[in-house]
């Protein structure tokens, strides 16, 4: 989970904080990313979208979730 950092200085603050959580937790559900960022479940999915999208994180599919 290495990225740029020209490519995270153009994300928003959400996906920032998401980064950063997922850098001190390592691999999190979205609930789990919800309750320790304290972002909107909306919120946190859209903060995964641009990670993805940027090539930042990889998201797997968690039934439960």
């Amino acid at each position: 989970m290495t990225a740029s950092d020209d490519t995270v200085r153009d994300l928003p603050p959400s996906a920032k904080l998401v980064l950063k959580v997922l850098e001190y937790n390592g691999g999190l559900t979205q609930k789990q990313i919800v309750e320790k960022s304290r972002l909107s479940q909306r919120t946190v999915r859209d903060a995964l979208d641009r990670l993805t999208d940027a090539d930042i994180v990889e998201k797997d599919i968690y039934i439960p979730d």
